[in-house]
């Protein structure tokens, strides 16, 4: 048995009756969202098998199973960074196992710089593309035929109808939800001023650490995806303050109840019938 079968089944013997069909992942200062999950079923990381514990602040390192808008959910509340050291292929194991699991759909969520200062500090930007610089990519080394194909299809990474329900879950909630591409970096060092500017000119909108080593594997099992940003600074450069982790939470968790909203009017519109 595989660790990703073998964390599923852990997780399953304790959802009693749940069947989440939808999985989601909270970045950097987001934790807080997953207190809105109603009856929630709790366990930590370290109790499933091979699932790199996260040692970044902001990232609480469990799952919360449950109920969010009326909608059965799996919550990993906190990630891992290929900065941390994991092998690539160790970020790919929480949504393999949020596939065998029975989730169809994956939202994911992080914390990154805006490279336009119209998208400014506090806004949410649904992710439409990604670029990737970082050399990371879970899915080098042999293939697994059982999870996907050897070679795929990214020209649609993010869904085109999660990315519907986002835009009228955020005009119900009156959110002014932005659009763009993110750009992931390496890490863990924030970039150069030269870096973003080179980043806008090939057509970034924002940019963080994560987020695109869980599309590349969640598209690569067949899980839909949809991805959320939390702006929380302007990049280097482009004349906000100096770039502090701090910073980061802090505007997360002020930020975390546009999330929630969002959700809230998304999940049901995105729950497979």
């Amino acid at each position: 048995m595989s660790e990703y079968e073998a964390a599923a089944e852990v997780i399953r013997s304790r959802l009693g009756d749940l069947r989440p069909r939808i999985g989601l992942v909270l970045g950097s200062g987001l934790g807080p969202v997953a207190e809105a999950i109603a009856q929630p079923v709790v366990v930590p990381y370290r109790e499933l098998p091979g699932f790199p514990e996260p040692g970044v602040d902001g990232h609480a390192g469990r799952l919360v199973a449950g109920t969010l808008a009326r909608v059965e959910i799996a919550c990993l509340q906190g990630r891992s960074h290929a900065y941390e050291g994991h092998p690539p292929d160790r970020l790919a194991l929480p949504v393999r196992t949020l596939r065998r699991l029975g989730c169809e759909v994956l939202l994911l969520t992080n914390a990154a710089g805006s490279l336009r200062p119209a998208i400014g500090p506090g806004r949410l930007m649904m992710i439409t593309d990604h670029i990737n610089t970082s050399g990371v990519n879970p899915l080098i080394g042999p293939n697994d035929p059982g999870l996907g194909p050897r070679f795929f299809d990214l020209t649609e990474a993010y869904d085109a109808n999660i990315r519907a329900a986002l835009r009228a879950a955020a005009t119900e909630a009156g959110i002014a939800l932005a659009e763009g591409v993110y750009v992931m970096v390496s890490g863990p060092n924030y970039e150069t001023p030269a870096e973003i500017r080179a980043f806008a000119r090939l057509g970034g909108d924002a940019v963080g650490m994560s987020t695109v080593p869980e599309v590349l594997a969640a598209r690569h099992c067949g899980l839909r995806v949809g991805a959320i940003s939390l702006i929380t600074n302007l990049a280097a450069g482009l004349g906000g303050p100096d770039l502090d982790h701090a910073d980061v939470l802090a505007t997360g968790r002020a930020a975390s109840a546009d999330l929630s909203r969002l959700l809230t009017r998304a999940l049901p519109r995105l729950a497979p019938a």
